[in-house]
């Protein structure tokens, strides 16, 4: 459960958290339609949420569209999909801040994108 908090504070590259979450909610819009964004505390550390009501990604491909150049949609037009490289700059990114990316099918369907900020990551 997300705690609403506004005193997690973290050291991170604004400029790079920017592309992320650009690209995640494009993502989520394009594919998903109706998009939401949620973020607070737990007890891992900070989330930052991202959910769409698309019809998600199956479970084999969770962590391969994390890989350059793989795309669900096989084409290369620009008008079904990106280059491929997105979600894996993305999860790099926010690796390089000390955070997780991670994505899940909602059980209600669509896809959640979550980003973790664990808590040694907080500034004090």
């Amino acid at each position: 459960m997300l705690n609403e908090k506004n005193s997690f504070r973290i050291a991170a590259d604004p400029v790079a958290l920017t592309r992320v979450l650009d690209n995640l909610v494009d993502n989520a819009i394009r594919y998903g339609g109706e998009t939401t964004i949620c973020y607070g505390e737990t007890d891992l550390g900070f989330e930052i949420r991202i959910q769409d009501d698309g019809p998600g990604i199956s479970e084999e491909h969770l962590e391969q569209v994390f890989e350059p150049f793989f795309r669900i949609e096989s084409s290369r037009s620009k008008d079904t999909g990106g280059s491929g490289l997105g979600l894996g700059i993305a999860r790099a990114l926010i690796a390089a801040q000390g955070g997780d990316l991670d994505l899940s099918n909602r059980r209600t369907g669509g896809l959640c994108a979550t980003i973790v900020f664990p808590i040694s990551c907080r500034l004090e």
